[in-house]
């Protein structure tokens, strides 16, 4: 065993940190995990890559890699600088600790951090694969030329446009990353040199990591094409990779997949270890027990997993698929009618189908059988969707832009049953086999149609073959089916018809996703799962399955607490027992009653301590309303979040970030209470308003709360409250981020602060850092702090 010390970034760990790693690699040894509670100023994510890496470093284990798992961009950033802090530190006579970050194709892909090469966000991933496919058709077996061939080519033809004094937009070279290419902006096209010779493009940096492969046969894999020695490059950023991958002339996406297994510390998010097309396709290599995973902000673990593994197909995805399917079976059908597209391409069109099929176990029948369930499927989700509009919106057609997003439940959410849909397909003569197929069917469907068109694009066929399947496997109660109706607007659709108006979505919902977190947790070889907000300890780890790998697998689960160990006289923290913040004490937003005087008052006072003060709603609307009800009472600026793009967002966070104090008002669901550094002199205050428990009246939140029932025995309190107060937990936590933070807390709802059938107070961590106190003391409060402090 190594002497973790040697691997910590500084030289004096606090106490948390000494019991934290240690616990960490004591149970890391015996396969177990360790869930750790630590406040901020913790130092979880030393804690944590400490412990992986002495793990992975002592030779008596069998671990390989640390595989770090975060949700919060802020947090991916936060591991990759402590990474480079332990490489600076490490002995002398230490390798440096190898590590690299996960990210998609358009954040890697030369062309497209340019805009070059006609690929963008849009149609990167399509583009991509169309790219690759016609580079290893050219140069695989039977292919025209070599790998090493298409990149000299490419060299070549950037040598001609420098030579002939030509220029682009983007100049003559493909400059990315601070590094230039060996490669023209414009897409490279190789031509057999024939009379009669179509040029094809192909991606010269994945034709370069193709030459750089060991022989087919030969004892090496794919690592060997990675373009930097593991051994000394220490933490590779995705703009470290770029840089070094453009510098060598190759695919930096690709690299990245090479590399991955390789690397002793893989930096991601939760889609690369719980997304089943993100493990299929990229990272399955990672989940098996010689990984130590880390699970970072894991109080977002299961409301992420349940978003991963649930599924769902949109109506326009239907007809689509639909379309695939018919381009698919024309060719057959007008050969049997005996008719022939001018110049017999038809006929050739039908003998690839044939010879497809015949490849395949799909039959032509089946193709048909398929396109008529999605033709009746679309049909049925129309006249709901009508229906519903007719029951709900009367006289819908004529007021199209004031319609809401809407759920059309199809089964009663709080009694699990077999759903409307499969019923109306059974009464419509299709069973169990169309459901199953047509996965099968729409997998030939799209490598006929990519191979007809040489072009390997994303094709619906084969999403809606997955979704119809999952429909038809997933039990009744785990799984809850609906219809989504998402407020959209789109002139091109007939001015009476709800397509105008809204995108509609066969949703299929895991309610209770721990079986899929505990399956993919017992493949690791153990870890660490951590938050600031966990607590009730033994909820979350029935909720994500560690009880039951502890029970069943006899795997150690071991917990730590850690709370706040800055100077304590440094804030002040309260539970204000304001009468609770329910629709049945509010009201509606517009109504003036003595529930809404007691928390404008009482916010009202927070608002006026100096500096930056951030105020947590229930939702958007009701920030809406107390924004304006601030605006008239307080001399300082008065910030508003709605819902909006992460620009947007961004741009409202540095305008409170600047200047004089002010008042920054935002639903505690929004993303300016979690994952942001209000650190220094950024935020004085936080009040939370109410517990931000979802919207109960919801199908899909009914179908949870039942699901969670039948589960755990109490779904109220596992699906909704808990990770109510943490949302409140997290947004409060926001104000002591270090040391010399000085700031006020307070948690506004008496249910935080009195005992009572609804009260909150068990799920609040039992430090006593939370004074109860009644609305008319706060102010004393505040001045007793304003005091202490002058």
């Amino acid at each position: 065993m190594t002497d973790w010390r040697s691997i910590f970034g500084h030289a004096d760990p606090y106490d948390p940190q000494v019991d934290g790693i240690e616990t960490a690699i004591d149970a890391g040894q015996d396969g177990g995990y360790t869930v750790i509670e630590g406040a901020c100023g913790t130092g979880k994510t030393m804690i944590a890559l400490t412990a992986g890496i002495e793990l992975v470093r002592d030779p008596d284990t069998d671990y390989e890699r640390v595989f770090v798992l975060t949700s919060v961009k802020q947090q991916l950033r936060q591991f990759e600088a402590d990474l480079e802090t332990i490489n600076e530190n490490l002995p002398d006579d230490w390798n440096p600790i190898s590590g690299l970050t996960l990210v998609g194709k358009a954040d890697v892909c030369p062309y497209n951090r340019e805009g070059a090469g006609d690929i963008d966000d849009g149609n990167v991933y399509d583009r991509c694969e169309t790219l690759r496919d016609r580079t290893r058709d050219l140069t695989g077996e039977g292919g025209e030329t070599t790998a090493a061939a298409l990149t000299a080519s490419a060299r070549q033809q950037q040598t001609g446009l420098a030579d002939s004094g030509q220029s682009g937009p983007t100049g003559r070279f493909l400059e990315t990353a601070g590094e230039t290419a060996a490669y023209p902006p414009e897409m490279p096209t190789y031509s057999d040199g024939g009379p009669v010779s179509a040029e094809t493009e192909f991606c010269p940096f994945y034709a370069q990591f193709l030459d750089d492969l060991p022989d087919e046969g030969s004892d090496g894999d794919a690592v060997e094409a990675v373009p930097y020695d593991f051994t000394d490059a220490g933490m590779i950023t995705p703009a470290d990779l770029v840089a070094r991958s453009v510098r060598h002339g190759t695919c930096p996406h690709s690299i990245m997949g090479a590399a991955l297994a390789h690397t002793e510390v893989v930096i991601g998010n939760y889609y690369h270890a719980f997304d089943p097309r993100t493990t299929g396709s990229f990272t399955g290599a990672l989940l098996d027990d010689s990984t130590f995973v880390v699970c970072d902000e894991a109080h977002m673990l299961e409301p992420r997993v349940r978003d991963l593994v649930s599924d769902g197909v949109a109506d326009a995805t239907l007809r689509d698929a639909e379309t695939e399917l018919s381009r698919v079976i024309q060719p057959i059908e007008f050969e049997r009618e005996g008719r022939r597209a001018q110049g017999g391409s038809q006929t050739a069109d039908a003998d690839l189908v044939r010879a497809e099929l015949q490849d395949s176990d799909v039959t032509f029948e089946e193709l048909n059988r398929t396109r008529e369930f999605i033709q009746d499927l679309r049909s049925e989700l129309d006249r709901r969707v009508r229906a519903h509009l007719d029951r709900k919106h009367r006289g819908w057609q004529s007021n199209l832009t004031d319609l809401p997003d809407e759920e059309i439940p199809l089964r009663d959410p709080a009694e699990p049953a077999e759903d409307e849909l499969s019923e109306w397909a059974r009464n419509a003569g299709y069973g169990d086999a169309d459901w199953v197929r047509a996965e099968a069917v729409g997998a030939v469907a799209a490598r006929i149609l990519n191979e007809a068109e040489d072009e390997d694009r994303t094709r619906a066929a084969p999403a809606v073959g997955r979704v119809l399947g999952d429909w038809y496997r997933c039990g009744h109660t785990d799984y809850f089916r609906e219809i989504e109706l998402e407020r959209t607007w789109n002139d091109a659709e007939p001015a009476d018809s709800w397509r105008r108006a809204y995108t509609a979505r066969l949703a299929l919902h895991n309610c209770v996703p721990s079986d899929a977190i505990g399956d993919r947790l017992a493949a690791f070889g153990g870890g660490i799962l951590m938050s600031a907000t966990l607590e009730p300890m033994d909820a979350f780890t029935e909720v994500t399955g560690l009880q039951y790998l502890a029970r069943e697998e006899d795997r150690p689960v071991v917990e730590r607490r850690y709370g706040l160990h800055f100077p304590a006289e440094n804030r002040e923290s309260f539970a204000v027992a304001a009468p609770k913040f329910t629709y049945d004490n509010r009201g509606r937003t517009g109504d003036d009653n003595p529930t809404r005087v007691h928390y404008a008052d009482t916010i009202e006072q927070v608002g006026r301590l100096p500096g930056n003060v951030l105020v947590g709603m229930p939702s958007y609307a009701e920030a809406e309303w107390i924004a304006g009800i601030l605006e008239g009472r307080l001399s300082k600026p008065v910030l508003l979040d709605a819902s909006s793009d992460d620009e947007t967002t961004e741009s409202l966070k540095s305008e409170f970030f600047a200047g004089e104090g002010k008042v920054l008002v935002t639903s505690l669901r929004g993303t300016l209470t979690e994952g942001v550094d209000y650190s220094g002199d950024r935020l004085s205050a936080a009040v939370v308003c109410g517990v931000p428990i979802v919207n109960t009246s919801s199908p899909r939140t009914k179908a949870v709360r039942r699901a969670y029932d039948d589960e755990f025995g109490d779904g109220f309190t596992y699906a909704l409250t808990i990770p109510a107060v943490r949302k409140a937990r997290q947004a409060i936590g926001r104000v002591i981020r270090s040391p010399e933070d000085v700031g006020v807390r307070v948690l506004l709802d008496e249910r935080y602060a009195r005992e009572s059938w609804d009260s909150v107070v068990p799920y609040l961590p039992d430090d006593d850092e939370f004074q109860a106190v009644s609305p008319d003391m706060l102010e004393y409060g505040l001045d007793r702090f304003r005091s202490r402090l002058s």
